[in-house]
């Protein structure tokens, strides 16, 4: 069985027998020097109890990774917020802000700036990362055509300070880690090379075989929704038919959106 906790601590144990050091997005900004490197990067887009199980295995296993944090209830737990920073792992902003305020660029600038404001009441935040919001009409990237992140203290945002050139991009966006096919926004321009170069990966374990065999790129971050993992039946179950009805609907979204 696929995207459960057993899995997910037999992919780290696998990359780390391969060799590869683990930075968060932050350490990565500072010092990119790392021959092989892996940004775990975590969206908590729902369940954050499940993010802090993430946080607490990879404390246990000595690596660090970057955990992102919507402003809705659902993902926002001051408890969990801060116990993920205590275990050593950065915390930055999941904004939404566009999607929020429904396209108004003023408001969506204040409403980044209150929700950054609180979140860096509860622990130091340096980055952000963009959720989807994939039924939404807006692209909240596009409020840095108007503004700058990095008058806010902000030293980088993954889909405009990482070189995709040189990083490998795998995430489990669909459930599935080549769900670039049913994804609205999280997907990279060197999709096609990827591809062609034989990178791609359905389940977890052909990411295993791939570290165990040394046949995966020397720097990668990897993206996790922490909620679609799960030891327990009824929630994996529960995961798996939900994810399976939203992969129909964002095919739909992409079909209508290509005319």
């Amino acid at each position: 069985m696929d995207f459960t906790i057993k899995q997910y601590q037999q992919l780290l144990k696998s990359l780390q027998h391969a060799g590869f050091f683990f930075q968060t997005f932050k350490e990565y900004l500072q010092d990119p020097m790392q021959d092989k490197a892996i940004i775990l990067r975590h969206d908590v887009d729902l369940l954050p109890q499940n993010s802090l199980q993430f946080a607490q295995i990879q404390h246990d296993f000595g690596v660090k990774g970057s955990y992102y944090f919507r402003a809705v209830p659902e993902s926002w737990d001051e408890k969990v917020i801060k116990e993920i920073h205590a275990l050593g792992h950065e915390v930055g902003y999941h904004y939404e802000n566009l999607t929020t305020c429904k396209g108004n660029l003023e408001q969506a600038l204040e409403d980044f700036k209150s929700n950054l404001g609180q979140l860096r009441n509860l622990v130091p935040v340096n980055t952000i990362c963009m959720h989807g919001s994939p039924r939404s009409p807006y692209d909240s990237k596009d409020l840095w055509k108007s503004y700058d992140y990095r008058s806010f203290g902000i030293i980088g945002e993954p889909y405009f300070d990482i070189n995709f050139n040189k990083f490998f991009y795998l995430t489990d966006t669909g459930r599935q880690w080549d769900g670039w096919r049913v994804s609205v926004r999280d997907k990279m321009s060197q999709q096609d090379n990827w591809v062609k170069q034989g990178l791609v990966f359905h389940s977890t374990n052909d990411i295993i075989n791939a570290a165990n065999k040394g046949n995966l790129p020397d720097k990668i971050m990897m993206t996790f929704h922490p909620q679609r993992w799960s030891d327990k039946p009824l929630p994996w179950i529960k995961e798996l038919l939900w994810q399976g009805v939203k992969n129909v609907g964002k095919r739909v979204l992409i079909q209508i959106k290509k005319g």
